[in-house]
């Protein structure tokens, strides 16, 4: 189908990495997203993907075309729906153990179904029900994978939700997932404030290494530098001071908040 072949946009922005994207915002507008994006790590004996997108259409012929035979390492950097909604394409998924139960589950995406966006009305073809993946591995905190010329350690990053990990490559690549991107940042609550800025902190400090690794968030903008660590951080700490200025979304069930760099999910 012409569709789903126009669906995703493959960029190869190295040698060795793809971005593919996809429009949350024609899926759903009111998450205030415009992209998702997943990436693909191609050593010389393995590959690994990174999430598997929103699952409205099929993606692992999209990978098999790219890695040909080689073996494919599949992780989810946590467990929203628009991270995992491919996982029942592939045999075997690793997620952060603390989600492990969350992913193991049949996940309703119900809240779909009254999208102002007509093409959600293929998710009907699922019963607005994404099935679990045949197999699940747990990650935690310090695991590394070596795909040949390139290993990936996996970072817990917990903020966005309990179990969200980064993933850091010796090519001084780190893929945040949604621990932190420009654009619509979906936070914790207030209280558990402290435990993303230590996230963002750990993560801040690997560039105290090495000043040139390049950030690959899960939305939005791509290939951007440590800025956005720098500015995250810096909002969230003076989010006092625009809170007066907060709007409820009834959609997201959430308080909203801009200053010049993100929206704020609350």
């Amino acid at each position: 189908m012409r569709e789903a072949e126009e669906w995703y946009d493959v960029i190869r922005i190295k040698d060795y990495l793809y971005i593919i994207r996809e429009r949350l915002d024609e899926i759903d507008p009111r998450y205030l997203t415009k992209f998702t994006n997943l990436y693909l790590l191609i050593g010389t004996k393995k590959a690994l993907l990174i999430d598997t997108g929103t699952g409205l259409y099929p993606l692992k012929p999209k990978i098999k075309e790219l890695i040909e035979e080689k073996e494919l390492i599949v992780i989810n950097t946590h467990s929203h729906f628009d991270h995992r909604g491919g996982n029942e394409e592939f045999d075997e998924i690793y997620i952060h153990k603390s989600e492990l139960g969350d992913a193991s589950l049949i996940f309703d995406i119900s809240f779909l179904k009254d999208s102002p966006k007509k093409r959600v009305k293929l998710f009907e073809q699922r019963n607005f029900k994404y099935q679990p993946p045949h197999t699940l591995h747990p990650l935690k905190d310090g695991d590394e994978f070596d795909l040949g010329d390139i290993t990936v350690k996996v970072i817990h990053t917990p903020g966005h939700s309990v179990g969200s990990i980064s993933l850091l490559t010796n090519q001084k690549d780190l893929f945040t997932g949604d621990s932190a991107h420009f654009g619509a940042m979906y936070l914790p609550k207030k209280r558990n404030f402290p435990t993303l800025l230590s996230s963002l902190a750990k993560l801040l400090d690997l560039f105290q290494e090495s000043d040139d690794i390049e950030i690959y968030p899960s939305h939005e903008d791509f290939q951007v530098k440590k800025i956005l660590l720098e500015s995250l951080i810096k909002g969230i700490n003076n989010i006092e001071t625009i809170w007066d200025t907060k709007v409820k979304d009834k959609f997201l069930q959430a308080w909203i908040l801009n200053d010049e760099s993100f929206t704020y999910v609350i």
